[in-house]
């Protein structure tokens, strides 16, 4: 290409100003940013949160950054346990194009430098913008087939880059230096599918979080590295972990279409891919009254790529995988018509009636013809009717968002058991009116929990 697109894309992210962002993209930003609270708030139930925890603790011994939730870390200690935080239950976002979480990289970085240098909330909020907008595009000019291919996993390979751009964006870096970014994030892009069925998987979203971080904090020293990382023909990213990628979707309509929006929630905890099979067991439960006593087998048809990563935990083994699981999914929607992560509690998902309904009388099956997240789900009754939904977008997707009051609902429901009523109330008006907070200091203290 004749403009050099990783030295593109650094200038939109070290120019961009709140007046470029179109209100509806910062008010999809703030959703962003309280769907990434009240996952991380919940993340504290995580199972393997403790161990991240003693981890990230070991790291400095200073204690300057809040943890959500919980008390202070040092700098690199908290940006690792909060983006673990935000992943720890399987309920946070997804770009599909890349299948990447995004807000686990971008938001705890974003707030540790806006919390350190005492930032108003306008300035977070366009290095939110800047970093969550830098991740999709990166993502976009992967052949993500060819990507997927190799083994690579979005978040610690893309992450970086949207991550180095919300600190270097809170930085104030020249466009020269945020390329510079960009070369030290992508040369420290790592994380593959080997990890999958582990959470493993889990950590390459916080570290993702930290190499952004340290690529711009050694950037800003004006440490040199390139400023062509992605498109470099010995080494650069999209050559080395693609098949030279569409490296044109990166800057096409860049500042103009906003990818970011493509970034899609989740209301329940459980796997991306199967959010369409519980949207669809939603419609099952709530409009046609199907119950366990009346329903003698689940059949649930996923196509290929959901089918290969989740329709063989029939019998999972603890709460990693039934947050995995398919048929644990559909069995506790059925049984409980709820899924929240009540259901992902030992004392739920092991018990004895559940579990032998999910193993015998869930059947999944692969259709070809459905694609992403589509699902179908048939109930054969016991008066012998068979009854159906199907699922084209799930509850989240961007063509079936949730809303600014289903957020804080999701918020309210996970932050209770960290932070008072009062405080609850708090962040909620904080984020909803970020551009005039004066310091991210003053959010931070409220989300810091009183029962960490």
């Amino acid at each position: 290409m004749a403009e050099n697109v990783t030295e593109v894309l650094a200038r939109f992210a070290a120019t961009m100003k709140y007046d470029d962002i179109p209100e509806r993209v910062r008010e999809y930003c703030k959703n962003l940013l309280l769907d990434a609270l009240a996952c991380a708030l919940a993340g504290h139930l995580g199972e393997e949160t403790h161990q991240v925890a003693a981890f990230a603790s070991g790291l400095a011994q200073s204690k300057e950054s809040s943890i959500i939730g919980g008390d202070h870390l040092s700098l690199a200690g908290a940006t690792l346990l909060n983006g673990y935080l935000v992943t720890a239950v399987t309920m946070c976002d997804v770009h599909r194009p890349s299948l990447t979480h995004v807000t686990p990289e971008v938001m705890p970085p974003a707030l540790a430098i806006a919390e350190r240098d005492a930032r108003p909330g306008r300035d977070l909020l366009v290095a939110l913008a800047v970093g969550l907008e830098t991740t999709t595009r990166v993502g976009l000019g992967l052949d993500y087939q060819a990507f997927r291919g190799r083994g690579f996993h979005g978040p610690g390979v893309i992450g970086p880059f949207g991550a180095a751009a919300a600190v270097g964006r809170l930085l104030g870096f020249h466009p020269e230096t945020m390329a510079a970014a960009f070369g030290l994030a992508g040369s420290q892009a790592a994380g593959t599918f080997a990890a999958w069925g582990t959470p493993t998987v889990k950590f390459h979203q916080c570290r993702g979080a930290l190499s952004g971080l340290m690529a711009a904090l050694l950037a800003q020293q004006r440490f040199v590295a390139t400023r062509q990382f992605l498109t470099a023909p010995d080494g650069g990213l999209y050559n080395s972990y693609s098949n030279g990628g569409r490296p044109g979707a990166v800057i096409e309509g860049l500042g103009q279409r906003w990818e970011l929006e493509q970034i899609a929630l989740r209301l329940w905890p459980s796997a991306t891919t199967i959010q369409g099979l519980i949207t669809a067991m939603f419609e099952l439960v709530e409009k046609q009254d199907i119950r366990p006593d009346r329903t003698k087998k689940l059949r649930i048809f996923l196509g290929k790529t959901a089918f290969d990563m989740h329709g063989g935990f029939s019998r999972y083994k603890g709460k990693f995988e039934a947050l995995l699981s398919t048929h644990y999914a559909a069995a506790a929607i059925l049984h409980d018509r709820q899924l929240s992560l009540a259901q992902f509690e030992p004392a739920r998902y092991n018990d004895p009636t559940l579990a032998r309904f999910a193993a015998e009388q869930v059947e999944v099956r692969c259709d070809p013809s459905l694609a992403g997240t589509q699902a179908v789900v048939e109930a054969d009754t016991v008066s012998g009717a068979t009854i159906s939904a199907r699922c084209e977008a799930p509850k989240g997707a961007p063509e079936n968002p949730l809303t600014r009051a289903e957020i804080e609902a999701k918020f309210r429901t996970y932050a209770k058991a960290r932070l008072s009523a009062s405080r609850v109330e708090s962040v909620l008006s904080i984020v909803s009116r970020l551009e005039e907070l004066g310091s991210a200091r003053d959010l931070m203290d409220v989300l810091r929990g009183e029962r960490g």
